[in-house]
Formats: structure tokens, C-alpha cells, sequence
């Protein structure tokens, strides 16, 4: 498995002013290939290989005095622009065919100074080297200073150099691992993600939502008023962008590192994880948008899915269709569906029910059936038998399809 690992760098000055040089130089390639590409699909060309966009826009390019200053920077950093290009032009393809999934992607577009993100990328080829005394040694910029809050696994085959809107520089290192199985345990649960608590499990237990962003609102306020009030291009106004990037920043790295403790316990404790597949592009569209996106569910879900990988576990995703809150976990009945106002409910047969712990544990139920063994062993609640008629009008009543025991026995009950 390949992983990313991610330090802090904190070059000199001489250092910043040679990285600026190379994020620059690594743009203008990136931007000449894709226009280059663009005026050829228009005159009716056909399509220009790897080998001979690089020929033409790094080899003969640094021969012309317009771009003679390509040679001050490394060659692989101008190299990986292009291949950056040319990944998402197959990414682009593949997606307006079908056969990525997903959401559509757009065609590439010109990278632009102003980006908030830059970053560039070396490779093994391209020389760079994790020093003894704990520096990292890239060509043509120099030995650059890193935190190391941890030890690599394997030696990288890939680093990227990235500077943040805040402007914090970080190393980016690609190692390929092998994957640690931990030791078995009994346990499997399911979760239930929402915005008052932000997971509930199928075991009873509720994690509150930290919330950071509502948190950091008011200081968010002050700052985004403060830089509404200086002068566009002057350099107040900058340095206050700076300060906004830095406060979102704080933000952001708190509710990653958070998520990451909970996603490690979970895994951890539990053979099996099983979540619902929220539509996370839907409700950011709602009138809960900014709840949605200060939970972030989708980066934690992706945070189980890789670390069930990496360790051994079981991981799996039901239907975002399945009707998780209206069905009772203890008797299988659909009971339609509730406003977001109704916290419990009771069901006919007698059973009532925590909304967010009755839907995790129908998300426990759901993703065993889903992910039942080939002899197709039967996964969730007792059969119930239709109950008898207590008077002759009822007599002529068929029951509740989901209280029956034939139907119960036709569909999968949650």
C-alpha cells in the first residue's frame, strides 16, 4: 500500500526564494503544455505525445531567450508539471466516458500565481535525499530543515514541496508500505454520522460533534471583517489574507487531527465497521451547508476505509437509499419517515427506539447482509409471526407486509 506522510519544512530565505522560483517555473510549464494542447485539438491535429510535449516545451524552450530562465530550476520538477497535465487530461476522459466514477470533472485550467496552493514534485530520479542530521537535500534548492514527528517506513520514491495559503511549507513523501494485520477481535458495529453527535454507534455509544468551525466563528468574524476593510492590492490586504488562511487553517488541522484519533479507536476495537454512503454534494446544497461541511464525513470515512485496508479490517458502505431510520432493528416494520425533530419513536410491536441508535443498529444489520458469507446465512432480526385478528372485521385485514412472516422472509430486513 502507498501512503503519504506529511512533515513540516521550514526553509530560509534563500531557500523560500528558490522554492518561488520553482513553483513559477513548474506553472509556466504546466500552463504552455495546456495551451499548446488546446490550439492543437482546435487546428485539428492529432494528439501530442508525452515525449514530444517535453522535447518541445522544457529541452527546446531553455534554448530561447523567453524561457532560458527553465534551466535555473530542476529539470524533474518541470517534467512532473507535465505529468500532472497529463493525468488529468485521462482524468478528464475518463470521466466524460464513464469510466471513472464520481462526479464529472472539468478539463484542466491554467494554474494561476494567485493559486492559494502551490507545489511542486521530485522523484527518485530526481536526486533528492533524507540526510543524516535529519535535513532534507533537493536539488538546486538546497538542505531544507524538517520536523520529523515520525520515522519513514521505507525510503520515499516521491516527494512533493507544498506551500499552504497560509504559508507554512510542507513535505509531502510517498512510501510504499506493507499491511499490519492486527489481532482479531469479536466486535463489529455500525455508524450512524449526523451533526448533533457526530457518530453514533450500534453499541449505544454517542460521540458529540466537536464542531470547530462553529468554535472558531467569532474570531473567524473579526478576521474576515478586518480584511474587508483594507485596500485591495495593498499589502495589508495580504498579510490579513494570511491571517484569515492561518485561522481556517487551525481549523482544519484540529478537526483532521481529531478525526484521526477517532477513525485509529475505531478501528482498532472493532473487526468490522459498516456507515451509511451519505450524499455529502446534496446536503451541502441545504440549508445545513456549513454543519455539513464543519463535520466533515466524507475525509473520516475515507480515514476507516484506508486504515481497515492497511490493518486487516472490514470495511463497507450500505445503500444511502436504505431506510435506516424508519425501520425498527427489533421486528424489521418500515415505519415511514419522521422529521428531524423526532428524536424516538415507538414501534407497534411494543419496541421504542432512539433514532440515531435504532438507524446504526439497522446500518450493523444492513452491511452484514450485504457482506454475508457465500452459504448465505441469514443476518438480522428475528422472524415475528402476523399477529392473529382480534374481531371479525380485522378478519378480512392482511397485516403489515413487514410483520408477516413470509414477507420477512422475501426481502432483507435491516
Amino acid at each position: 500500500m502507498q501512503l503519504r506522510y506529511n512533515f513540516r519544512v521550514y526553509p530560509d530565505a534563500v531557500q523560500r526564494e528558490a522554492l518561488a522560483r520553482s513553483f513559477g517555473c513548474a506553472r509556466v510549464v504546466f500552463n504552455d503544455g495546456l495551451r499548446l494542447r488546446q490550439q492543437a485539438r482546435e487546428a485539428g491535429e492529432k494528439y501530442i505525445c508525452d515525449a514530444e510535449l517535453s522535447r518541445r516545451l522544457i529541452t527546446e524552450a531553455k534554448t530561447t531567450p523567453q524561457r532560458a530562465w527553465l534551466g535555473e530550476v530542476s529539470a524533474v520538477v518541470l517534467q512532473q508539471a507535465l505529468a500532472d497535465l497529463n493525468t488529468a487530461y485521462r482524468n478528464f476522459f475518463a470521466s466524460i466516458s464513464g469510466k471513472r466514477r464520481g462526479r464529472k470533472l472539468a478539463p484542466p485550467r491554467y494554474r494561476s500565481r494567485k493559486d492559494n496552493r502551490q507545489a511542486i514534485r521530485f522523484t527518485k530520479n530526481g536526486r533528492f535525499k533524507v540526510l543524516d542530521n535529519g535535513r532534507l537535500r533537493l536539488p538546486k534548492i538546497g538542505d531544507i530543515a524538517v520536523r520529523w514527528s515520525r520515522t519513514l517506513p521505507s525510503d520515499p520514491s516521491s516527494v512533493a514541496i507544498i506551500k499552504d495559503a497560509a504559508g507554512r511549507y510542507f513535505a509531502s513523501f510517498v512510501v510504499q508500505t506493507t499491511d499490519e494485520a492486527l489481532p482479531p477481535v469479536e466486535s463489529e458495529i455500525g455508524i450512524d454520522l449526523g451533526l448533533t453527535h457526530f457518530a453514533v454507534m450500534s453499541d449505544g455509544t454517542k460521540v458529540t460533534a466537536p464542531k470547530f468551525l462553529r468554535r472558531a466563528a467569532r474570531k473567524l468574524k473579526r478576521l474576515q471583517q478586518a480584511l474587508s476593510r483594507k485596500q485591495r492590492g495593498s499589502h495589508n490586504r495580504k498579510k490579513a489574507a494570511v491571517k484569515v488562511a492561518r485561522a481556517h487553517a487551525r481549523v482544519a488541522d484540529t478537526r483532521r487531527d481529531w478525526q484521526h484519533k477517532l477513525s485509529t479507536t475505531l478501528i482498532r476495537e472493532n473487526q468490522a465497521i459498516y456507515v451509511e454512503d451519505l450524499c455529502v454534494v446534496g446536503l451541502g446544497r441545504t440549508r445545513l451547508a456549513k454543519s455539513v461541511h464543519d463535520a466533515g464525513w466524507s475525509s473520516f470515512v475515507g480515514m476507516l476505509e484506508y486504515k481497515a485496508a492497511r490493518y486487516g479490517r472490514t470495511f463497507a458502505k450500505i445503500d444511502r437509499f436504505a431506510p435506516t431510520s424508519q425501520t425498527c432493528s427489533a421486528c424489521g416494520r418500515i415505519d415511514g419517515p419522521k422529521p428531524l425533530s423526532v428524536r424516538s419513536w415507538t414501534c407497534p410491536c411494543g419496541a421504542a427506539h432512539d433514532r440515531d441508535i435504532n438507524a446504526a443498529i439497522n446500518v450493523l444489520a444492513q452491511g452484514r447482509w450485504d457482506n454475508s458469507n457465500a452459504c448465505g446465512t441469514r443476518v438480522g432480526p428475528a422472524l415475528v409471526p402476523a399477529p392473529r385478528p382480534t374481531s371479525r372485521r380485522e378478519a378480512g385485514i392482511r397485516p403489515h407486509a413487514a410483520c408477516s412472516t413470509r414477507s420477512v422472509e422475501a426481502i432483507p430486513v435491516l
